[in-house]
């Protein structure tokens, strides 16, 4: 089941956000993570139209769009991943807006992938300094 999500699974989402953003990334220090996690808490959730997946009544994962636009955060549990979860809330989202754009790292071949299929094209490879990694400007649909 996907609903909207409320302010009171902030905690929930912020749990899932670290554990599962921490595991996708192990190029990128955990501790980054850790001193990005107030302002994802602060600034980036809260201003995010968000949607969750529930199994068992449990957040299992989420969904965020800011700015009508942005895929800020596609975070799904990894005892999920392969089940389904993450095509089934990006369906949901590309019902609701007509053009998305996510900016992921190009380690991270997993989520890479998981996006080509979902019909995202790379527009752009851009370095981020803070993390030293390479990220990939990815829209859907591809203009």
């Amino acid at each position: 089941m996907i609903r909207t999500a409320t302010s009171a699974d902030l905690d929930v989402l912020m749990v899932l956000w670290l554990e599962s953003t921490t595991r996708a990334h192990p190029f990128v220090p955990s501790d980054y993570w850790q001193q990005s996690a107030q302002l994802v808490r602060d600034n980036y959730l809260p201003r995010a139209k968000t949607w969750v997946y529930l199994h068992n009544q449990q957040i299992v994962a989420f969904i965020s769009i800011l700015d009508e636009r942005f895929i800020g955060a596609l975070f799904v549990d990894h005892h999920f991943h392969g089940k389904g979860v993450g095509a089934a809330l990006m369906a949901c989202v590309q019902h609701h807006y007509r053009w998305l754009s996510l900016e992921v790292y190009e380690d991270n071949q997993r989520a890479c992938a998981f996006y080509y299929k979902q019909g995202f094209r790379e527009m752009q490879r851009l370095f981020n300094q803070e993390t030293q990694a390479h990220t990939l400007i990815m829209n859907w649909p591809a203009t």
